[in-house]
């Protein structure tokens, strides 16, 4: 990203999704006062305007991984998932759901579908928190455990529920979240803004429709990569 300095806090937020908890850290407006510059907006702040724009920049120019998740590890992807994918959740969560506050407070009578939207997206927190928490807390662990003892060609002396069963749980649980999300699209036309929706209402509907495309990233990893994998290693049919 060259030059970010002089674009303005709209067009960031529009077109990088990923730069909205940055901007949000640094309580710099994308909505009423996005015409400003990045630029402007640390100058009338006095703010670092480079401390910023590099993290930014980081934020949007995440590391892409170097090896392809068919030839990774166990441990390695699930060291991608966290970094990539629960991170990006935890952070993005709480912006959307602000966001989802603001529009309804300022526009709920012009907009009621978005009241259904808040509610929908309140059912994916409410599933996607404590689901990355077990994950973290118990299937994970249970993976690398696994993984340690297969690369040393250790039968690992657990009955394949040790891993299937938490699996099972967080197939289904995969499955709740990515239904709420379709409804979402569904009721927003595939996160289509109205033609006089303000900034943070269009920033709202992009950031749902990449937390969506990440969310595909994210089950399409565990559901048909990593889970796969534990389950050969675990039922000893396969050394990673």
């Amino acid at each position: 990203m060259k030059n970010i300095e002089e674009v303005t806090l709209s067009q960031i937020a529009l077109e990088h999704h990923e730069s909205i908890p940055v901007l949000e850290k640094y309580s710099l407006d994308f909505c009423c006062r996005g015409g400003k510059t990045l630029l402007e907006a640390c100058n009338d702040k006095k703010i670092d305007l480079t401390e910023v724009a590099n993290e930014i920049r980081n934020a949007v120019e995440r590391e892409k991984p170097t090896v392809p998740f068919t030839e990774m590890t166990a441990g390695q992807l699930v060291s991608h998932i966290l970094l990539h994918h629960h991170f990006y959740v935890k952070q993005t969560i709480p912006v959307i759901t602000n966001m989802l506050d603001k529009i309804i407070s300022k526009h709920g009578s012009k907009y009621p579908e978005m009241y259904k939207i808040q509610e929908l997206f309140d059912a994916v927190r409410a599933d996607l928190e404590p689901h990355m928490q077990k994950e973290e807390q118990v299937l994970f662990p249970r993976i690398r455990e696994v993984a340690d003892l297969s690369a040393h060609q250790k039968k690992s002396g657990f009955p394949p529920s040790y891993i299937i069963g938490p699996i099972s749980v967080m197939e289904t649980e995969h499955d709740i979240a990515g239904q709420l999300l379709f409804e979402i699209r569904d009721l927003t036309n595939n996160y289509t803004a109205p033609e006089d929706a303000c900034t943070t209402h269009k920033v709202c509907l992009e950031t749902l429709k990449a937390f969506e495309t990440d969310l595909h990233q994210h089950v399409h990893l565990e559901n048909n990569i990593l889970f796969p994998l534990a389950i050969s290693m675990v039922s000893g049919e396969l050394v990673s």
